[in-house]
């Protein structure tokens, strides 16, 4: 299974914001720390913002930031929204499928398992999860270094 270029921007998008948190990012700085295509990542931002995962702020001193803590932001979720709906094989399409076999076939029965594991498996991590590695991804994109925030005993 490989994930759409919407779905890897996503997921590098909630990265670089959860590497920097209590910080605006802006569209251009997160694509050009990835190398990759701005226009992209408005689309990836908006469509983001619009389902809860970013909080948009446009104007002077605008930017994006998590609208939710990292802790909150789970991976399956994420997929399952940039994903939309999964398809492996064309017999999941039954608007468009052509297959002679589909009424006997027990291929998609096994993708469509196959399929349920993978969100399983994303389930259990959350974007925190993600990036307990956050200094070193921060090195990785060239970022400042931030102070943690300090937790009262």
């Amino acid at each position: 299974m490989r994930l759409t270029t919407f779905s890897d921007y996503s997921m590098r998008m909630l990265i670089y914001l959860a590497a920097a948190p209590h910080q605006r990012a802006t569209i251009a700085e997160v694509a050009r720390a990835y190398g990759v295509s701005e226009h992209h990542m408005v689309k990836v931002v908006h469509l983001l913002g619009k389902a809860g995962f970013l909080k948009n702020t446009r104007g002077k001193g605008g930017g994006v930031e998590l609208a939710l803590p990292a802790s909150e932001i789970n991976v399956g979720r994420v997929m399952r929204f940039t994903e939309g709906e999964d398809m492996p094989a064309e017999c999941f399409d039954r608007a468009r499928n052509t297959c002679r076999i589909s009424s006997a076939c027990r291929l998609q029965r096994a993708l469509h398992e196959a399929v349920e594991s993978f969100y399983r498996v994303l389930d259990r991590y959350t974007l925190e999860s993600l990036t307990a590695n956050r200094s070193k991804v921060r090195v990785l994109l060239r970022l400042q270094p931030v102070a943690e925030p300090r937790t009262l005993n």
